[in-house]
């Protein structure tokens, strides 16, 4: 994430090129910039664009340096489409502040980015995958996967640990994207290798029931991070590019957010009102 903001912040646009032009230009910018840093991270040389390529089917082949397989890039295209807005979240409204002081797309951009760095916005993709591979690891014997996860699930909870892909500030019934990206990690995944599917499908049963258990009446259901994580990963994504993509499709809503601000703009100047401590002398 840091090495997309900083390459964020250097894209040039003709501040006289339609705004579209200028949003479109961002949009097709940071799959490339996400998929060549992770490629010199591999030390790997950066793969050339192909323009024979769809958006997705091109981000994924400067990835990996092949042809992706057409499920690989229906399910990214999936993911893409279902994240790629979802209101006055943090990053969004970042970049609504910052365009309308009237600066340029590129500044707000690149300032929704790094508020999308932030763990509690853009971070917990990683680590709900973490918790299936930790239960799947933790089976003994010829343990299942329903048995393991009642065990690790119910010590993280007893020990005050958060569920990584449960539970939503706005949501207080399953997350509706969780839907979408269940059914298209089921499509992926039956491609090649169901069982880890279903195994997860197990974890996330057991997650709610004791989470119902143990906080009573909180209604913390599936999130989007969830199916998020097991979709990327069926793709063949490591964790550590799940934000930076998370990025790319949110670069969508945001230029979108920002065209918008710009049909009416008014700037952002919220009131405050002081209560601190009065009368203090020095």
């Amino acid at each position: 994430m840091d090495a997309l903001r900083m390459a964020a912040s250097t894209l040039s646009i003709n501040a006289s090129d339609d705004r579209v032009d200028q949003a479109m230009t961002i949009v097709a910018a940071l799959p490339s910039i996400v998929a060549a840093y992770a490629r010199v991270c591999d030390s790997r040389v950066p793969a050339e664009p192909d323009p024979t390529l769809g958006h997705t089917a091109n981000f994924l082949t400067m990835l990996t340096g092949s042809t992706p397989s057409l499920a690989q890039v229906r399910a990214l295209d999936a993911y893409l489409v279902t994240v790629c807005d979802h209101g006055l979240n943090a990053s969004t409204f970042a970049a609504r502040v910052i365009i309308a002081t009237e600066s340029d797309m590129v500044s707000a951009v690149t300032g929704a980015i790094g508020a999308l760095k932030g763990p509690l916005h853009g971070g917990a993709p990683g680590p709900a995958l973490d918790m299936v591979f930790e239960i799947l690891d933790a089976r003994s014997g010829g343990e299942s996967v329903s048995s393991a996860a009642e065990r690790v699930i119910r010590a993280k909870l007893e020990a005050g640990e958060r569920l990584m892909g449960f539970g939503h500030r706005i949501y207080k019934v399953r997350d509706p994207r969780a839907d979408v990206l269940g059914e298209a990690a089921r499509a992926l995944y039956s491609v090649d290798n169901t069982g880890f599917y279903e195994a997860a499908v197990e974890v996330e049963g057991t997650a709610l029931r004791l989470l119902e258990e143990h906080k009573p009446g909180r209604r913390l259901q599936t999130n989007v991070e969830f199916y998020t994580a097991l979709l990327l990963h069926g793709i063949g994504i490591p964790s550590t590019l799940f934000t930076p993509i998370f990025a790319m499709a949110r670069a969508a809503g945001w230029t979108a957010h920002c065209l918008e601000q710009l049909e009416s703009n008014r700037i952002y100047r919220p009131e405050s009102e002081y209560v601190g401590a009065t009368g203090c002398r020095w």
